[in-house]
């Protein structure tokens, strides 16, 4: 389902091209997607657009956030540290950090990786318009990781 969530993310809303559902079903399914992973990243993207329109925009926070089991098995560390650096870069608030670890529970594998999770995050504040966060974040997904001499 994550492959079908990416591949309508980079080639249709990215781009803000917004075919109907049946439309899209068929692209995807002509694309070589299977149809329960399709029904899945609609429901998937749908909850991420109903939470985005609920969040609220929070103050910085001085609290701790203390994650339970299961998110702990799922969410791997490198992504837990991904979410925290950008928590502090201000990129991410308290609010949104929570649509992050959401959407990450409900995908269906069992663990999520640094990739999974910066592809959420990258959607996440996609669709929350949130274009200057949004470009510092692909800049460090697709950035040049080498470093530069001076």
């Amino acid at each position: 389902m994550f492959e079908v969530l990416v591949y309508m993310f980079e080639n249709y809303f990215e781009a803000n091209i917004r075919p109907d559902n049946n439309t899209l079903a068929n692209e995807l399914f002509a694309a070589g997607f299977d149809q329960e992973d399709i029904n899945g990243a609609f429901d998937w993207f749908s909850a991420l657009e109903e939470m985005s329109g609920h969040s609220v925009t929070a103050a910085p926070s001085q609290g701790i956030r203390i994650y339970s089991d299961g998110e702990l098995k799922k969410i791997s560390a490198e992504s837990l540290s991904f979410m925290m650096f950008l928590e502090q870069a201000r990129v991410l608030d308290p609010a949104q950090r929570e649509l992050v670890i959401d959407r990450i529970m409900a995908l269906p594998q069992p663990e999520a990786g640094i990739d999974e999770t910066r592809w959420i995050v990258l959607m996440a504040l996609w669709n929350q318009g949130k274009a200057n966060d949004y470009l510092f974040v692909e800049d460090a997904m697709f950035g040049d990781s080498r470093s530069t001499l001076h």
